[in-house]
């Protein structure tokens, strides 16, 4: 919140010009995997927007990119958990009969070989691979952690524990799911269909399939997500996976696609991240007057930007944004569609889309100020203006 008042979390926008849910797309898609069910239900219209125009593949190869949004197939209740959403569209899983499902979150900013993890999860005979990394112990309570032998077995989970298990040998790092699963089909079913008959569940795989699973001995293989070979990738770039799950988290995630070896790469031809393709112009900057230059430096600067006598600095500029003359914006992601006025000052700051910023403005200055005026201000002074502000 506020990014996500209207719009799906995985429709947020990302990166100036891609959407949360392209990266986990994109890998899908580059991995060969091109079967793709895409399950919606809160604010959903501008996913499923996105989808049907940025992800249209060839239906005459058997190829589908498709939203199913919520149906109340098994009755009145909307999805319970992650596991009553796979059961919800059991029928999706039958009508295609896979020998394998992947069942994969839509909100993660991460690259990632699938196909690799696959010819693992298939290569060890496992009934469920899932897909694991090292996070640092203070943060681990977020995430279900996981124990494991010396044969990459899981013997251990535990579903956001208050004190957390330390990786042996790393106390300070302990292995988390990333929440991407690999299952045999009839495994899949099976479980799903178990835990939709019990009362004792919340219907989620972390808190109830999960544990049950390994409970009952079933084999559970974790995958090394820090050795998924990407093609094109440096070996700094290799591990990196952000889970945006607050403004902070999105806001550094963004920040660390703009330094001079980004870890998270996207001129990687070997490895696109897809999205929509819009007919915008080019990016355009003008003025070189001594104390009026159009000009932006450690930046992305997305088609249809006019930077018309304003400074950028360390900012991302989705598509159609207009910084006049006079401004600066320093640390910031103005969404598509902003226009900042002239002799405006932006500081760590998100933008939401089509916001008009008026002249002599200041943002991110001030932070009584600026949560005087209804703006989100997190705890280390991050200040987002929502969509439909209106400043006078």
């Amino acid at each position: 919140m506020p990014l996500t008042v209207d719009r799906a979390k995985p429709a947020v926008p990302f990166g100036g010009r891609y959407r949360l849910i392209d990266f986990v797309l994109s890998n899908l898609v580059n991995s060969g995997l091109f079967q793709i069910v895409v399950l919606t239900q809160y604010m959903s219209q501008s996913l499923t927007r996105h989808l049907s125009r940025a992800w249209r593949l060839s239906r005459a190869l058997d190829q589908f990119v498709e939203p199913v949004p919520a149906q109340q197939r098994t009755g009145l209740d909307w999805y319970k958990g992650s596991a009553d959403a796979i059961f919800q569209n059991l029928n999706v899983i039958d009508d295609e009969s896979p020998e394998h499902v992947a069942v994969f979150g839509a909100d993660h900013i991460y690259k990632m070989n699938v196909a690799h993890m696959l010819d693992e999860h298939v290569a060890s005979g496992a009934e469920m691979t899932i897909a694991a990394i090292p996070v640092p112990i203070s943060e681990a309570n977020q995430f279900g952690i996981i124990e494991v032998d010396a044969l990459g077995r899981m013997i251990g989970f535990d579903e956001k524990p208050r004190q957390p298990r330390a990786m042996p040998g790393r106390p300070d790092m302990a292995l988390a799911s990333m929440g991407n699963y690999i299952f045999r089909r009839k495994v899949l079913v099976d479980r799903i269909v178990e835990d939709a008959h019990r009362e004792d569940t919340t219907h989620d795989f972390g808190k109830d399939v999960i544990p049950r699973m390994l409970a009952e001995g079933s084999h559970i293989q974790v995958y090394d997500f820090s050795q998924n070979p990407v093609p094109g990738m440096s070996l700094a770039e290799r591990g990196y996976w952000r889970d945006v799950g607050t403004i902070d988290s999105y806001y550094q995630a963004s920040m660390d696609l703009i330094a001079v070896s980004p870890v998270m790469n996207l001129y990687n031809r070997d490895w696109p991240i897809r999205t929509d393709f819009r007919n915008h112009p080019p990016a355009k900057f003008v003025h070189a007057d001594l104390d009026r230059v159009g000009m932006a430096t450690e930046s992305l600067v997305c088609e249809g930007c006019i930077i018309s006598g304003g400074q950028i600095s360390k900012s991302l500029l989705s598509p159609m944004v207009r910084v006049n003359s006079f401004s600066t914006v320093e640390g910031c992601i103005l969404l598509d569609g902003v226009n900042i006025g002239r002799r405006v000052v932006v500081k760590n700051a998100i933008i939401d889309k089509g916001v008009e910023v008026p002249p002599g403005t200041w943002i991110g200055v001030d932070p009584v100020a600026d949560a005087a005026r209804g703006f989100t201000v997190t705890d280390s002074g991050l200040v987002v203006v929502p969509k439909g502000t209106n400043f006078r």
